[in-house]
């Protein structure tokens, strides 16, 4: 029978699934705040916690990493959850019930050791262009740097950022340990490297938020490079998405130079 813990990132409190010792809600950012009642803190036992405002959920995979003993760990968000159903009721309440159970996370796991996303097509354009449109380019620019220097093996799939118009998105995974273990490894090396090379001081609030938007696309980075299999599974947000309006201000991005503001 396989040990599998799925970590809930919050930022607040929220309405999380009840299925225990499946489901943990972790506090993120935890550092300074109070308690939530049925919530562990990433400010506990080895942690960053202090990052959260630049790393977003990535302190709570890293928490995860050096804290949880588990055969197998995931990443999720507390509003947006892995799900088996095809049809998704419209309420939030409803849609909680609809996340991914321990019984299908398990038969999945019988044929791969890695879940994640369904990819996210950008269509008109690939995934490096995406991020210089929405985003400032610089942090993505000297990732690539770091990544020549210290892990030139990896290199040629971060060049193809440049040709792939897909992505698993959101840090979102369920692993087996040794994987994530491997995983979390690079990817922490690489970011505190980053840490250290870009001014985090010159963006506001909203774009200092990089580390958590870089560690997006390296997944596939680490993930292609390494050439281990996986299965994709679909991700439900609790409250629909707008897409008239995600749409038209990412074509605004595209064609005016307009970043993105806010998360939406």
């Amino acid at each position: 029978m396989k040990n599998i813990k799925i970590l809930i990132a919050a930022h607040k409190e929220c309405k999380v699934p009840e299925i225990k010792d499946f489901y943990i809600p972790i506090l993120v950012g935890a550092k300074g705040k109070d308690d939530i009642k049925g919530f562990i803190r990433d400010d506990e036992g080895e942690n960053i916690s202090d990052k959260n405002p630049f790393y977003c959920e990535l302190t709570g995979l890293f928490w995860a990493w050096k804290n949880l003993d588990s055969e197998y760990v995931g990443l999720c968000h507390y509003r947006r959850y892995f799900t088996c159903q095809k049809k998704l009721p419209k309420t939030e309440d409803e849609r909680i019930k609809c996340v991914i159970t321990k019984e299908e996370t398990k038969e999945k796991l019988k044929n791969v050791d890695i879940i994640l996303p369904k990819k996210r097509n950008y269509l008109i354009e690939n995934l490096y262009s995406h991020y210089k449109h929405t985003m400032y380019i610089e942090p993505l620019d000297i990732t690539g740097d770091i990544i020549k220097e210290k892990y030139p093996e990896y290199y040629k799939e971060f060049e193809n950022l440049k040709k792939r118009k897909t992505a698993h998105m959101f840090n979102m995974c369920i692993m087996k340990k040794e994987y994530l273990d491997e995983y979390c490894t690079w990817l922490f090396d690489i970011l505190f490297e980053l840490e250290k090379r870009v001014d985090i001081s010159k963006y506001d609030t909203f774009h200092a938020r990089f580390f958590g938007r870089v560690s997006e696309l390296l997944l596939d980075v680490w993930l292609y490079t390494k050439g281990y299999k996986y299965e994709e599974v679909k991700v439900m947000d609790l409250k629909p998405v707008n897409w008239i309006k995600k749409g038209t201000i990412f074509i605004l991005a595209k064609f005016t130079g307009k970043k993105y503001d806010k998360s939406f």
